[in-house]
């Protein structure tokens, strides 16, 4: 349906640029010439009416031609005069319309100075921001580096410390294995000791003699005492070692 309507008008437009444009100009002198072909014929009717009356004398045709000319004249002044009318007020409009055309163009302008500066601090504003953010960009990636440097230090520091844990827990278990070897052998040495003190006292219980009256016996006996006391002294001795 769209393309049989743009069909026609095609078609339309094709025959006024054939049949009409080329006449235009034609229609308008005949359009202006019957104008003034009715203007003239109303005006020599008039001319004929005011001749007849008065009072039936004929006038000559040079003079009703004046009067007819006179007329159109007056006609074409009248026209004239509405024509200028016509154009001096579309002038004062037309001068209006400039003028306020003329204060918006003003404004326009103003607003685009207005708008040019705004837009230059902007711009400037973006490259200082666009400065600030390759900045804070390079500071950013900067940070990340350390913060995977600082990464890669704390696990070393947990290794460490782990490392450093094990070796104290194993040197905590060696001195424990130390320390349980030396207590054993302390109560082994106390038990022997003990035991040597049992025996040693049952020993001198068992050799202890009264002494004579015997001079020469008493002075072997009493050496022998002596003998026996520093036997057990001795004892005593490994006893607290």
């Amino acid at each position: 349906m769209s393309s049989w309507r743009n069909h026609v008008l095609t078609s339309l437009q094709q025959r006024d640029k054939k049949e009409k444009i080329p006449y235009a100009g034609v229609f308008t002198c005949l359009s202006q010439l019957e104008e003034r072909y009715e203007i003239r014929k109303h005006f020599l009717d008039d001319v004929l009416c005011k001749s007849l009356g008065r009072g039936g004398v004929d006038v000559g045709e040079d003079t009703r031609l004046l009067q007819l000319q006179l007329r159109e004249s007056e006609h074409m002044q009248e026209k004239l005069s509405q024509t200028v009318s016509d154009l001096t007020t579309v002038l004062y409009l037309k001068e209006a319309e400039l003028q306020y055309r003329q204060a918006r163009v003003s404004l326009f302008r103003q607003e685009a100075l207005i708008l040019a500066r705004r837009s230059n601090t902007q711009r400037a504003s973006l490259s200082e921001l666009e400065y600030t953010l390759e900045c804070q960009s390079k500071e950013l990636a900067d940070l990340h580096e350390e913060v995977r440097g600082l990464k890669k230090a704390l696990a070393q520091a947990r290794r460490e410390k782990e490392e450093l844990l094990q070796r104290w827990m194993e040197e905590k278990r060696v001195e424990a294995d130390r320390l349980n070897k030396y207590n054993d052998t302390q109560e082994r040495w106390q038990r022997l000791a003990k035991q040597l003190k049992k025996e040693l006292c049952i020993e001198i219980g068992k050799e202890y003699v009264p002494i004579v009256t015997n001079t020469w016996n008493g002075i072997n006996n009493t050496s022998e005492i002596q003998r026996r006391h520093s036997n057990s002294e001795h004892v005593s001795t490994v006893t607290q070692v």
